[in-house]
C-alpha cells in the first residue's frame, strides 16, 4: 500500500495495492497493522455510508471536543473532491485545507484524523463509506462554510446542490468568536 503524506500533519492518502485477475480485482481496504505502523492506534467503531448525486457538496462538517471523529474515507461508486480542514488551535496549519480525489477505480482512501473538518462535492454520482473513531453524537454536529472566504478552498464545482444546514452554517470566524 503507498501512503501519500501532506504538507499538513495527520492526514494522509493511502492508495491500497490491487490485484487484478480476468475474474475482476481485490485489496485489502482497511488493515489495522497499517494504521498502527502510520501511528494511527484509535479503533474505528461506526462506519457510514452516503450517496450523492452528482454537484452535491456536503460540508463542512466536525464535531466538537471530546466526540471528535478521525475519519477513514473512501468512494466505493463514482467520485469526490474530498477536503479537510484544520480545526486544531495552536497548529501552525489552523484554518489551512488538504484534497484529494477519490475514485472508486482507483480505490484510494483518505484519512483525516480527529481536529479536522470533511465536505466533499460529488464529481459524479457516488457512494461514500467511511470508518469513524467515535460516534455519531447529535448534540456536538456543527461546521462551518464549505465557501468561506479566509479557507479559500478551490472547489470544482461552482455551483453546487447544497442542505439547508450547510447553507446555513457560519464562517470559521465566526464559529470562533461564538464557540472558543
Amino acid at each position: 500500500m503507498e501512503v501519500k503524506h501532506f504538507d499538513i500533519e495527520g492526514p494522509f492518502e493511502l492508495v491500497p495495492d490491487i490485484f487484478t485477475d480476468d475474474r475482476g480485482i481485490f485489496f485489502e481496504s482497511f488493515r489495522a497493522e497499517t494504521f498502527s505502523k502510520l501511528g494511527i492506534e484509535k479503533a474505528f467503531i461506526q462506519d457510514n455510508h452516503s450517496f450523492s448525486y452528482k454537484n452535491v457538496l456536503r460540508g463542512i462538517h466536525f464535531q466538537l471536543n471530546p466526540y471528535e471523529q478521525g475519519k477513514l474515507v473512501r468512494v466505493t461508486y463514482g467520485k469526490a473532491y474530498d477536503v479537510a480542514v484544520d480545526l486544531r488551535t495552536g497548529s501552525d496549519t489552523f484554518g489551512k485545507y488538504i484534497s484529494v480525489v477519490l475514485d472508486s477505480k482507483l480505490n484510494n482512501m483518505f484519512y483525516i484524523p480527529e481536529g479536522f473538518g470533511h465536505g466533499f462535492v460529488a464529481l459524479e454520482d457516488c457512494i461514500l463509506q467511511y470508518k469513524c473513531t467515535s460516534y455519531y453524537y447529535a448534540p456536538a454536529d456543527t461546521g462551518i462554510r464549505w465557501d468561506d472566504r479566509d479557507l479559500k478552498i478551490s472547489w470544482p464545482v461552482k455551483n453546487p446542490i447544497l442542505s439547508k444546514k450547510d447553507s446555513e452554517l457560519p464562517s470559521l470566524k465566526s464559529f470562533i468568536q461564538n464557540n472558543i
